[in-house]
């Protein structure tokens, strides 16, 4: 069996809320299953809007990875956030798509 693997990229947003999150057992979690996107498994992921997606990750206040799928071979994480924001995130993280994509 042949898995697929990702080239997973990151935008600046999403690195400057990955450095300012301080859960440790959230840090381990993400980074875990960034490595597992990498080799092909997306894991618990759940479509938003058109290309848009998010990674569901149950630890802590419940972490939510937006991001979208290039050619079938690039994984752009647009940007994170957790349950209590997650509204706002998801536009945040149509408008980053959004300028992706001009």
């Amino acid at each position: 069996m042949c898995f697929m693997k990702y080239e997973v990229l990151q935008t600046d947003t999403f690195k400057k809320w990955l450095g300012k999150l301080k859960d440790r057992q959230a840090i381990k979690a993400i980074a875990l299953r960034l490595t597992r996107a990498v080799n092909g498994n997306l894991g618990d992921v759940k479509a938003i809007n058109g290309p848009l997606s998010e990674m569901r990750i149950f630890v802590g206040k419940g972490y939510r990875l937006y991001f979208t799928i290039r050619n079938g071979q690039v994984v752009i994480l647009l940007c994170g956030g957790d349950k209590s924001c997650q509204s706002r995130d998801i536009e945040r993280a149509k408008q980053l798509l959004s300028k992706l994509e001009n």
